[in-house]
C-alpha cells in the first residue's frame, strides 16, 4: 500500500495533467459543443502555440513573457482561418468538416515539420518555478502547483465570462438563434470569429503550459486528439463545467491507473471512457 505521501503527490501530478487537458479541450467545447463546429485541427492550434513559445524562449525571452506572445499570435492564425479557411468548413455538412479539419491538421503537421524538425522539444521551466516544495514527507512540485492555479483561474474567468457578461449572453443568442441575433443587431459573424480565436487561445495556453506533460512534436495535433475528444464527450458536449469535471476526472484515472497497474496503464483511461459512455453516451452534462 502506497504512503500518504505518495498518494497526495499522485493526485497533485493527476490533477495538473487533468487541468492542462481542460485548458486545450475548453477551446475546443467551444468550438464543437457551443459553435457545433466539428473541428478536428483543434490540437494544432495547441501544437502552433507551444512551438511559438518555444521559438522565442530559444531567443532568450523568458517564458512568462513569451506565453502571452505565443496566445496571441496563435489567436491571429485561428483568426486568419476563421475568416478564410473556416468559412467554407461552416457550409459544409458534418462530414465534410471532418475531411477539410483534418486535411488542415495535416498541413499543420508538416510546416511544423519543416520549421522544426521531427524531434521532441521541451520548453524549459522558468527558474522561479523549477525545484520543489518539502512538507513533511510531501514533495510538490513547484511548476505543477502553478498550472493548477492558472488553470483554476482560467476556469474561473471563462464560467464568468458565458454566464455573467454581454459578451456569453450575445454568443449564446448567435448560436441558439442567428436570425433573430441579427435582427437585434448582434453582428454574428464578427462575435463567432472572436469566439473561435479565444478558442485557439486557449488551446495554445494550454500547448504552451503543458509542454512538460505533453511534449512538442509535429505529430502532437494527431497524438493528443483523442485525449481532448474524450474530455469534450465525457463532459457533454457545450458544457464548461462537465469539461473541467471530465479532465480532473480523466487526469486522476490516468495518473493512477499508470501506477497501480503500469502494465495496463495506458489502457485504463480507454476503458473507463467506454464503460461511462455505454452508461451516459451524451456525458456527465449536455449543453441545452
Amino acid at each position: 500500500m502506497p504512503s500518504l505521501s505518495t498518494l497526495l503527490s499522485l493526485f497533485i501530478d493527476g490533477a495538473s495533467y487533468g487541468m492542462i487537458l481542460f485548458l486545450i479541450a475548453s477551446g475546443l467545447t467551444v468550438t464543437l459543443g457551443i459553435m457545433r463546429i466539428v473541428n478536428l485541427s483543434h490540437c494544432g492550434f495547441a501544437m502552433i502555440g507551444g512551438y511559438a513559445a518555444l521559438a522565442l524562449v530559444s531567443m532568450g525571452l523568458p517564458l512568462l513573457a513569451a506565453l502571452p506572445i505565443a496566445v496571441l499570435f496563435t489567436m491571429a492564425v485561428g483568426f486568419l482561418l476563421e475568416q478564410t479557411i473556416y468559412r467554407v468548413v461552416y457550409r459544409t455538412h458534418e462530414f465534410g468538416q471532418i475531411l477539410m479539419t483534418l486535411g488542415l491538421t495535416y498541413l499543420m503537421v508538416a510546416t511544423i515539420n519543416l520549421l522544426f524538425g521531427s524531434l521532441m522539444q521541451n520548453i524549459p521551466v522558468p527558474e522561479a518555478l523549477n525545484g520543489v516544495w518539502l512538507a513533511g514527507g510531501l514533495t510538490i512540485s513547484k511548476y505543477r502547483i502553478f498550472l493548477v492555479a492558472v488553470s483554476a483561474g482560467v476556469a474561473v474567468l471563462l464560467w464568468a465570462t458565458f454566464e455573467w457578461t454581454m459578451f456569453g449572453a450575445k454568443l449564446r443568442a448567435a448560436i441558439d438563434n442567428p436570425r433573430m441575433a441579427r435582427a437585434s443587431g448582434i453582428d454574428v459573424g464578427r462575435l463567432l470569429s472572436v469566439a473561435f480565436a479565444a478558442g485557439c487561445g486557449l488551446a495554445a495556453l494550454g500547448g504552451v503550459l503543458g509542454a512538460q506533460m505533453l511534449p512538442l512534436e509535429p505529430f502532437y495535433a494527431l497524438k493528443y486528439l483523442v485525449l481532448v475528444l474524450m474530455v469534450v464527450t465525457v463532459g457533454g458536449l457545450g458544457s464548461l463545467k462537465g469539461s473541467l469535471v471530465a479532465a480532473l476526472a480523466l487526469g486522476l484515472i490516468d495518473t493512477f491507473g499508470r501506477y497501480f497497474v503500469p502494465e495496463f496503464g495506458g489502457f485504463v483511461i480507454y476503458v473507463t471512457v467506454f464503460a461511462f459512455l455505454l452508461v451516459r453516451p451524451r456525458g456527465l452534462f449536455q449543453n441545452a
